[in-house]
């Protein structure tokens, strides 16, 4: 399952277990391409967390993660950001990256 987060929430989501979070917008084809790939992975790793945050809505988080370009994904760990990918990535290359 995939949920949504802003500022307000962001800290407490990402502070526990793994979590993927998609900086995106609704106005983004690259970032349309990636959502069912998003959503299928959240139905598969269920030891991971799935959160979207929409750039047009949470602008105040994407200036605090430097977010340029979009779709970007931004992996954390217990709170701590491991890893930033930049644009779409295909099943298999986010598989791998969030093993």
């Amino acid at each position: 399952m995939v949920i949504k987060t802003d500022l307000s929430k962001f800290d407490e989501v990402v502070k526990i277990g793994k979590v993927i979070i998609d900086f995106y917008a609704d106005w983004c084809g690259p970032c349309k391409m990636l959502a069912p790939i998003f959503e299928q992975l959240s139905n598969e790793m269920k030891e991971v967390s799935f959160v979207k945050v929409d750039i047009d809505e949470s602008q105040e988080l994407a200036q605090r993660f430097n977010i340029s370009s979009i779709p970007t994904l931004l992996i954390f760990n217990n709170g701590q950001l491991k890893r930033t990918l930049n644009g779409y990535k295909s099943k298999e290359e986010l598989k791998m990256s969030l093993s």
